[in-house]
């Protein structure tokens, strides 16, 4: 019997100070890539999918955005 699954993985990448487009406070962003990943018996094998997203740390919204968006803020 082979246990197959799924893996996400959340790693922060930087904080930044922005200005929220959800509650337009400036306020901390935290600047995140999120990547899924197929294991075999628990162990992860190769990257599927990768996403970059920002989530505010004052109202907690938070939105995808594109890979260049993302090495431009880092």
């Amino acid at each position: 019997m082979v246990i197959f699954g799924w893996r996400t993985t959340i790693e922060q990448l930087r904080m930044l100070t922005l200005v929220c487009g959800h509650c337009h406070h400036q306020a901390a962003h935290n600047l995140f890539r999120r990547y899924t990943k197929p294991t075999i018996f628990f162990i992860p094998l190769f990257t599927i999918s990768s996403r970059y997203g920002l989530q505010c740390t004052f109202c907690g919204v938070s939105y995808d955005i594109s890979k260049m968006h993302a090495h431009q803020l880092v």
